[in-house]
C-alpha cells in the first residue's frame, strides 16, 4: 500500500451507486434506483469520500493538492465495494468428497446424518491450530478483496463446543487486525447439534446459553448471535431461548431460517428484531407479512441454492411486496465454496430475475445494512468510507452481472488506500 493523503480519480466512465448518505437500505421499487454519474471524478481524503461530480465540475486545482494521488479511470467504472453479510470462511480444509456425494444424489440432510456436513468441518477445525486457520482464512480474504468485497461478516459454528467456538472467534478477531477488510463477527454455536448430543438437543442448547454465550461476551469476541432455526436443526422455542440469552449479553440477533422448510425462523427473527434473516428458500405470504414493517433484512444466499440445487427463494414476489433484499455469498466449504460477490451479483439476475440495479443494491447498501454498517458503507456518498473498486474497461453497468465468468475488477480501494491483493 502506498502512502498518500488522498485520491483523485478522474475520467470515470460511470460512477455508480451514489447517494446522499442518508439512506440505510433500499426496499421494494426503490431497489431499482441505482444512481450514477457519467464522465465523473471522485475525491478521497484519508479514509473518507470527500466529493464527486462530473468532469465539467472538477476544480483543476485538485490535481496539484499536496499528497494527492491521481488515477485516470478512462473507460472504467467505479462501484461501491460489495458488502458480504453472510460467510463461514474460517474453516479447515475442503469438502469436495461430499460434493461428489451430492452429484450421486445424496441430500444435504443425508450427508449430515452420515457424519458429513457441518460435523465434518467441526472435526477438521478441532484438529487445526489457530495459526493454520488464520493463514487459510487470509488467503480467502485476499481472494474476495480481488473480486471487489470491502466488508464481510464471518460466523463461527464449526466448533460446536466452547473451546473450539472460542478458537474460531479468536481467529476472526485476528483477521480484523490483519486484513484491510471491514469484518464483523458472529457467534453461531447453534449451527448444528454435535454428534455426542444426539437425542439430548436441549442439553446442548443449555450449554450454548449457560457456558458459550457468557464466555464469548466476556471476551468481547462477537458482534452478533446466530441460530440455525430450521427442520432438523433448532426449533423455534430453542432459538428463542438462545436469542434471548445473546441479547442479554449485547449481541444483536441474525438467523439462518427457512432453507429446508417453513420453519417459523423468519417470524422468530422478526420477533426478536434480528438484523437479518438468511437463506429463505421457503418464504410464503405469512413470512412476507411478518417481514413487512420490520427492521429485519431478508437475505438470500444464491450460491448455496445453486450448489445444493435447491428451490429458489421468491425474490420477485418479495420485492414487489415492498421488501428490501440483500444478497450474500454464504462462503463455506460444504454448500457454497465461493466468496465471489461478482458471481452472486450475476446469480441475483439469473436465478432470481432481479434487474442489475436491484442486484447491485442487494450486494452493497442492503448487505451493509445486514451487517449494521450502512451508515458508513455500501454506497458512494460524501463522508462515507472510501471503499470502492475501479473496473477494467467495460461497456455498460449491465456488463457486470452479464459477464459472470470473469473478474471485472482492476483496482481496489479500501479505507482510502489502493489495495493490491
Amino acid at each position: 500500500m502506498q502512502e498518500y493523503s488522498g485520491l483523485l480519480i478522474v475520467n470515470i466512465k460511470t460512477l455508480a451507486g451514489i447517494d446522499d448518505g442518508e439512506q440505510l437500505l433500499k426496499a421494494g421499487s426503490r431497489m431499482a434506483e441505482f444512481e450514477r454519474i457519467n464522465n465523473a471524478w471522485l475525491l478521497t481524503e484519508g479514509s473518507r469520500i470527500a466529493g464527486f461530480g462530473t468532469m465539467e465540475q472538477l476544480d483543476m486545482e485538485l490535481y496539484s493538492r499536496p499528497g494527492i494521488k491521481v488515477i485516470d479511470a478512462r473507460g472504467r467504472m467505479v462501484f461501491p465495494s460489495f458488502c458480504d453479510s453472510h460467510t463461514h470462511l474460517v474453516y479447515a480444509g475442503s469438502r469436495e468428497i461430499e460434493y461428489v456425494d451430492k452429484i450421486r444424489g445424496l441430500s444435504y440432510e443425508e450427508i449430515a446424518r452420515r457424519g458429513g456436513g457441518i460435523l465434518n468441518s467441526a472435526r477438521r477445525l478441532h484438529d487445526a491450530s489457530e495459526e493454520e486457520l488464520v493463514e487459510q482464512a487470509l488467503e480467502r480474504l485476499n481472494e474476495i478483496i480481488a473480486f471487489g468485497t470491502g466488508a464481510v461478516e464471518i460466523k463461527s459454528g464449526y466448533g460446536l463446543n466452547t473451546e473450539d467456538e472460542m478458537k474460531m472467534l479468536r481467529v476472526i478477531q485476528q483477521l480484523k487486525k490483519l486484513s484491510p477488510l471491514t469484518i464483523k463477527s458472529t457467534f453461531l454455536g447453534a449451527h448444528a447439534v454435535p454428534a455426542e448430543y444426539k437425542g439430548r438437543q436441549d442439553e446442548y442448547v443449555d450449554l450454548v446459553i449457560n457456558e458459550m454465550i457468557p464466555q464469548v461476551a466476556a471476551a468481547n469476541l462477537a458482534d452478533f448471535i446466530d441460530v440455525f432455526c430450521d427442520r432438523g436443526f433448532f426449533t423455534v422455542e430453542q432459538t428463542e431461548r438462545m436469542l434471548m440469552a445473546g441479547i442479554k449479553y449485547g449481541m444483536k440477533p441474525k438467523i439462518h431460517a427457512n432453507e429446508l422448510d417453513y420453519s417459523g425462523g423468519i417470524q422468530v427473527g422478526v420477533k426478536y428484531d434480528s438484523l437479518s434473516v438468511d437463506h429463505l428458500e421457503f418464504t410464503g405470504d405469512e413470512e412476507i407479512e411478518a417481514l413487512l414493517g420490520s427492521e429485519t433484512m431478508p437475505t438470500l444466499l444464491p450460491g448455496a441454492a445453486f450448489f445444493l440445487n435447491m428451490v429458489h427463494a421468491p425474490a420477485r414476489k418479495m420485492i414487489e411486496a415492498g421488501l428490501p433484499l440483500a444478497l450474500a455469498s454464504d462462503f463455506n466449504p460444504g454448500s457454497s465454496p465461493s466468496g465471489n460477490m461478482q458471481l452472486i451479483l450475476s446469480m441475483g439476475s439469473i436465478m432470481f430475475r432481479m434487474t442489475p440495479e436491484e442486484s447491485f443494491n442487494a450486494c452493497t447498501i442492503n448487505g451493509a445494512y445486514a451487517m449494521g454498517i450502512s451508515e458508513q458503507y455500501g454506497s458512494i456518498a460524501r463522508d462515507k468510507m472510501a471503499n470502492f473498486y475501479i473496473t477494467k474497461p467495460i461497456p455498460t453497468i449491465e456488463f457486470m452481472p452479464y459477464s459472470y465468468g470473469s473478474n471485472k475488477v482492476e483496482t481496489v480501494v479500501l479505507n482510502g488506500k489502493v489495495i493490491n491483493p
